[in-house]
């Protein structure tokens, strides 16, 4: 008796099956789904948190942070900041202190659909986010790496739609053909939002981008009180040039956009042996302080504006001074931050799921198995650089995207762990099945249990040997890869209603061909 037979006789056939299953896969009963809690691993115990704090509360006052612009010096000053004798913008101990009790403990990134879910961002809710802006792409037809342009982040954005373990869609890819900086950022922001319903996040270049963004934005929500009410995207740059000094262009992107009250998703990332200590814990000292002198200028500008906690230590393979992005001390390190940012209160970004592998590997699988899992348990808010990240953060691949997807649904089922409670003990069911045929295959509970519980792979290979020769004998970069195919062929999304597109298109440089986003082409 196979399990089919056995389920099709005592539950009325398919239909029933079907009815059943889905009458069980509520909302909070999915197998998986954005914001299930982690934080279950924890890398530093209490005393590691107490000190690391306070080492980076002294490097702060004592060290201070360089380059501080003009504008932040006279905000900054006026709440007890001072210059010191470095000539660098100190913070005292006790600021620091007072504005972290002022700091936003949560924050929500909105979907422009029901069909996707909205990313809640704090406590020890957990979602896994694209992001990377790699500056070359794996062709998908020559399967050798090219120069990312506009078309490519479009792509990947609409391919990411349809990924259903992806929860928002990040920059994955810089336009490298567009030079000019407003050019470029108002066509990412174009592209991201023309490409997928979900919530997304992109940066910045320059602030003079910022109010021609805010008004595309409003445009695509209907309004801005629209767009203000449920903000659909999250935006920033890198405020922080490690060790320790403000980028300006940066840093003027995070003052506008906290005077706005807009969500500020900064990343800051010394890397371990170059640009911060090579002791995992001096790292952290180093990177948690960058991060507190950006939260407390944002704090400083408008209390309580929501700002990730985006502390990214990375590290570097200190044989060659090569990045090594999926390398296991990015993964305890990240796990940190986040423990940290719990420490804190505070939402946290981190980036995790990289690989330094140049294609779709067996390298590529451990490095971002394992350290998307960590993180994930860890309790990271949003697991930045998720997906489709390759070649050490320079490359993106569609195929990647779709093989981390399945990755990312086991990655969450870890996360979510095992429910108990009366119900889920099934002893009744184990009675039934001991004294009646012997086996669960047509039991209520699997039935009900099928969705709810369990994680199916749509990528990964789980047939016979037999029959995965008869098939084709593909690997899983090659089923990816014609997945991808259909998806490109196939998923466009109508994310910008027609007459808000027309108006964007007449009043700003749009360069994404209109021909290009339908099927027909």
């Amino acid at each position: 008796m196979t399990a089919h037979s056995g389920r099709s006789r005592r539950s009325g056939g398919r239909a029933a099956r079907v009815a059943m299953r889905e009458s069980a896969r509520t909302e909070t009963r999915q197998a998986v789904r954005a914001g299930l809690e982690g934080g279950t691993y924890n890398p530093l115990s209490d005393h590691d948190l107490r000190a690391i704090h306070d080492a980076a509360l002294d490097i702060l006052a004592d060290v201070g942070i360089a380059d501080a612009t003009d504008e932040v010096i006279e905000l900054a000053s006026a709440r007890g900041c001072y210059i010191n004798a470095h000539g660098r913008l100190s913070f005292p101990r006790s600021l620091v202190e007072e504005l972290l009790t002022t700091a936003a403990r949560e924050y929500v990134i909105y979907s422009r659909d029901p069909a996707h879910a909205d990313v809640h961002v704090g406590g020890n809710k957990v979602n896994y986010c694209t992001s990377g802006e790699a500056v070359s792409i794996l062709d998908y037809t020559s399967r050798s790496y090219r120069p990312s342009t506009l078309l490519d982040l479009y792509d990947t954005a609409r391919v990411v739609d349809a990924l259903q373990n992806i929860h928002q869609f990040g920059q994955t890819v810089v336009p490298t053909e567009l030079t000019d900086l407003f050019v470029h950022d108002i066509n990412v922001v174009y592209a991201v939002l023309a490409g997928t319903t979900k919530p997304v996040e992109h940066t910045f270049n320059t602030v003079d981008s910022l109010p021609a963004a805010l008004e595309i934005y409003s445009m695509v929500a209907g309004s801005e009180a629209k767009f203000r009410e449920r903000p659909f995207v999250s935006f920033g740059g890198c405020p922080i040039v490690s060790p320790l000094r403000f980028a300006k262009d940066n840093l003027d992107v995070l003052v506008a956009t906290s005077r706005l009250g807009l969500v500020n998703d900064i990343a800051i990332a010394p890397q371990s042996g170059a640009t911060a200590p090579s002791f995992l814990a001096g790292a952290l000292v180093q990177v948690v302080a960058e991060a507190l002198a950006c939260l407390c200028v944002v704090n400083m500008v408008r209390p309580g504006c929501p700002m990730s906690f985006a502390a990214w230590p990375f590290a570097v393979d200190l044989r060659t001074g090569a990045f090594a992005g999926g390398s296991a001390e990015v993964a305890v390190s990240m796990a940190a931050i986040a423990q940290i940012g719990r420490f804190y209160d505070l939402p946290t970004t981190v980036a995790a799921s990289m690989s330094d592998a140049k294609m779709p590997d067996a390298q590529m699988g451990y490095e971002k198995g394992i350290t998307s899992v960590v993180a994930g348990l860890a309790g990271a808010n949003r697991v930045l650089e998720s997906a489709g990240m390759m070649a050490s953060l320079m490359g993106c691949s569609y195929e990647a995207l779709v093989i981390d997807n399945d990755m990312l649904g086991m990655a969450q089922r870890v996360v979510r762990g095992i429910e108990v409670s009366e119900e889920t003990l099934s002893v009744d069911t184990i009675k039934a099945a001991v004294l009646g045929e012997g086996h669960y295959l047509g039991a209520g509970d699997t039935l009900k249990s099928m969705e709810t519980e369990y994680v199916y792979p749509e990528t990964a290979d789980r047939s016979s040997q037999q029959v995965w020769i008869d098939d084709g004998a593909q690997t899983i970069d090659e089923r990816a890869h014609e997945a991808v195919g259909k998806l490109l062929s196939e998923h466009f999304v109508d994310a910008i209603p027609a007459d808000a597109d027309k108006a964007i298109r007449d009043k700003f440089p749009i360069l994404l061909p209109k021909d290009r986003m339908h099927a027909a082409n």
